[in-house]
This record gives structure tokens, sequence and C-alpha cells, in this order.
């Protein structure tokens, strides 16, 4: 009885917190499970792995990030949560996931995320994704995870139109962007950044085979309350 309640006081946190938040287009309730990768709200159980990643050099580079304290941290993710223009989603490894005595935690190996800033046109996002875990790279999550997230937004979000911006120096990402369909209309010689688009229904035919092939399925999500639990 006493799990039960506490399962019931969780739902209907969860669920008022929802209810109270109609214009957030982040989804506190769903997760997108893939062939290899399943995405979840980014929650506070997730922050102190996230922050340990955030303490890399590289990864600070890669993705224009400033370093921030723990507290900080935290505090940023839940101004994501409650930020109507932002959609983040914490990659996991659907093989370590499914492992058992294994937590969420356990399976982390990135983050993917959408972006509102064109406030004119609200069909139009900027993705953005990081592969944190050095071994889980040139496996494939990281495109299987930015597809899923790419289709998601188009289904559920009223997307048809994306943007992303890369810096220079960042072959691998340049790569997976381009191969998937995007094409650049930009470059900052300031910020020494390239900026890339596409149009959904220019989705390259090699991404639509392998999106195709994920077997992708949107799913309800317990979802965690911001108190560090897991």
């Amino acid at each position: 009885k006493i799990a039960l309640s506490t399962r019931l006081v969780v739902y209907f946190v969860c669920n008022s917190v929802l209810q109270k938040r109609p214009l957030l287009r982040m989804r506190l309730d769903v997760k997108i499970v893939g062939e290899g990768v399943v995405l979840v709200p980014y929650g506070a159980h997730h922050v102190q792995r996230y922050h340990e990643w955030m303490t890399d050099p590289v990864l600070l580079e890669l993705t224009a990030s400033e370093p921030l304290s723990i507290d900080e941290e935290y505090k940023m993710q839940q101004s994501w949560t409650e930020d109507k223009d932002k959609c983040t989603f914490i990659i996991l490894e659907k093989e370590t996931l499914e492992q058992p005595g294994k937590t969420e935690v356990d399976a982390m190996i990135g983050d993917v995320n959408l972006f509102f800033n064109n406030q004119d046109d609200d069909t139009e996002a900027e993705a953005e994704i990081m592969i944190a875990e050095a071994s889980a790279r040139g496996k494939g999550f990281g495109r299987q995870a930015l597809l899923l997230m790419l289709q998601y937004g188009v289904d559920n979000l009223n997307i048809s139109k994306y943007t992303v911006k890369i810096g220079e120096s960042n072959d691998a990402s340049l790569r997976l962007f381009s191969s998937i369909g995007f094409e650049e209309v930009s470059r900052s010689v300031v910020f020494k950044e390239m900026t890339l688009e596409m149009v959904w229904t220019k989705l390259s035919k090699d991404a639509q085979r392998h999106l195709h092939g994920y077997n992708a399925a949107t799913q309800p999500y317990e979802c965690h309350l911001n108190s560090g639990d897991s």
C-alpha cells in the first residue's frame, strides 16, 4: 500500500505539473524508443552524470559551452524543463538499460535537443546532439538519436524545417548532418561555425531507410520528480 500510494502521489504531481504548463513543448511523460537507443526527458537524476561530462574541455569546446558548478547545473536542468522554447532528451543505450540492475544513469551516453529560436516561425527548430561517452561513438547511436528526435518534432511539434550550427572543426557532426540532408546556408568567420538547414521533406533516402529500420515508438514515461531520485 505504501508503494502504491507513493506511485499515486508521483503520478498526480507529475500530471499537475504538466497541466499547469500547457505551452511547453517538452513532454515529461513521454519517451522515444528506437532499435538501439531510448530518449527520455532530462531529469534531475541525470544531472550528476551530465555535469561530469561537461568537465571535459573537448566537449565544452565542441558544444560551445561554459563550465558550470554542480549547483548551476541543477538550476539549468530545472530551467530547461520549464522553458517552452527548449526540448531536451537524454540518450540512453538500450542494451545497457535493459541489463538487470542497470539504471538510466548507467545507460546515459549523450543528449539531443531542439531549440525554438525563431519567434516568427514556430515550425522551425534548431537541432543539437552530443554523444558524450567516447565508448558509444562510431556505433550509429548519434544518427539514430538525431533521426528519432527529428521525427518526433515533425510528428508532435509541427516542425517542418530544421537548422543546426556546427563548428568548422567538428568534422564528425558535419558528416552526420550532411548525410541526413542538411545543407550549408551560411558561415561565420568570427565564430568559426557553419549554419546548415534542412526541410523535412528533403530528408535523404539513406536517412529514411535508417529511420524505418529503427522501429521508433513513443511510449509513456514515468516522470521523475526533481529531487535527484533515480
